[in-house]
């Protein structure tokens, strides 16, 4: 869909850039190539200045992201109790590390600094949906119910 669709309520002054990439990563999920130059052309700068409040801001995607994105939380009560081992179990069950997409697309992964559910430690949660007291079972069973889940639509 063409940016200009999601920026009707946002004036096409240079300083509501960060605002406007927000909605459209919003609708799309990232900003693409074709995002960015008319993003570029809507707010009338050169596509290298958008591209640098792109890369400057980490919580802009340049790569299209899986269908379920797992966040697994790196806090302190999760750390200590092994986050290190969840993301090694996560990297083993889909091939990916932290900031990565699998080629099928199904499958992102973050590291998070806190998901607030400390008592649950260790936690990953996959399109928000919390998953605690992760064992490598878990882990492993959780992620392959949702590559089938992702494989029947």
């Amino acid at each position: 869909m063409p940016v200009a669709t999601y920026l009707k309520e946002i004036d096409k002054d240079s300083s509501n850039l960060i605002k406007a990439l927000q909605t459209v990563q919003k609708h799309e999920g990232f900003i693409s190539d074709e995002n960015l130059k008319e993003l570029a052309e809507y707010f009338s700068m050169p596509p290298v200045e958008v591209e640098g409040v792109v890369s400057f801001y980490a919580q802009f995607k340049r790569s299209k992201p899986g269908q379920f994105i797992i966040s697994v939380c790196d806090g302190t009560a999760c750390h200590i109790k092994g986050s290190d081992l969840v993301k090694n179990w996560i990297t083993e069950e889909t091939g990916i590390e932290s900031g990565e997409t699998d080629d099928e697309g199904v499958f992102s992964v973050e590291t998070v600094a806190c998901l607030g559910c400390c008592s649950l430690a260790p936690v990953m949660a996959v399109n928000g949906k919390v998953h605690g007291n992760l064992s490598r079972k878990k882990v492993q069973k959780t992620l392959r119910q949702y590559r089938e889940e992702a494989h029947n639509d």
